[in-house]
């Protein structure tokens, strides 16, 4: 009956017989409510943390991508400009192969010239020593 009179007022008693202003059951209520706010609240520091880890490894991938990427296109430029390098070299080297073909045959048509030359000369001394 004193408890019930003391419940009216707001008082209780609670199992280690102190008082209290709140009802006991809140007060196991608001404690265990504590005791989920303090879980939560570590799970979300702890959810933070693996965030912030996922961020920095994302962020050190993209940057080893970026650097891959730099590399490729490079390698790719490079190549080009060898292949360039490459046709202007055959280019270069056709035209250098047509002016020996060109030099040939005027050297080919010279050799005939002198030839003849040289047979006409050989007939002449011929004819002139027969003549003698």
């Amino acid at each position: 009956m004193a408890d019930e009179t003391l419940a009216k007022a707001g008082l209780y008693f609670d199992e280690l017989n102190k008082i209290r202003v709140l009802e006991p059951e809140v007060a196991q209520q608001t404690a265990e409510l504590k005791d989920e706010c303090k879980e939560f609240v570590d799970k979300i520091v702890e959810f933070h943390q693996r965030a912030d880890n996922f961020i920095q490894l994302a962020d050190s991938l993209s940057a080893a991508v970026e650097t891959e990427k730099m590399r490729a296109i490079g390698s790719r430029n490079l190549i080009k400009s060898m292949s360039k390098q490459r046709e202007s070299q055959q280019l270069q080297l056709l035209a250098l192969i047509g002016e020996k073909k060109l030099e040939l045959e005027r050297l080919r048509v010279q050799h005939e010239s002198l030839q003849r030359t040289e047979a006409e000369q050989l007939e002449f001394i011929e004819q002139f020593i027969l003549q003698k």
